[in-house]
């Protein structure tokens, strides 16, 4: 029997499947992909149609947890999401397609994007 936290990962994943049908990010415009976990939050930028990571950026870096002490929260969030548009202004990328990894546009998820718009993403 599966236990309910597993169950609510398995429909978060087939969300994201289903999302994941219709977005592709190209080498113009690459896929922004967020997962949160109860204690950080991690984003790529990706390439589909070269099937390459172009960056990666986590509440694990060195920069960001120096500004936060946790790395599940809302002010995490907003600092990862002005360093994930920082990093992509710095190898020209000014558009992306947002991928919310199947989470609902809410909390951790809406204010990291927020803040890469504010911070010079076009998404």
């Amino acid at each position: 029997m599966k236990r309910a936290s597993q169950e609510r990962e398995g429909k978060r994943v087939a969300r994201h499947q289903r999302i994941r049908k219709g977005l592709a990010g190209t080498q113009e415009r690459p896929r922004l992909c967020v997962h949160r976990s109860l204690k950080n939050m991690y984003a790529q930028v990706i390439d589909d149609t070269a099937q390459k990571v172009l960056f990666g950026v986590s509440t694990l870096n060195k920069d960001i947890k120096g500004k936060v002490p946790y790395g599940g929260n809302m002010a995490a969030a907003v600092q990862l999401g002005e360093a994930v548009a920082a990093q992509a202004q710095k190898q020209g990328l000014k558009r992306v397609c947002f991928d919310r990894g199947g989470y609902l546009y809410h909390g951790r998820v809406k204010a990291f994007a927020e803040a890469a718009r504010k911070a010079g993403l076009e998404f």
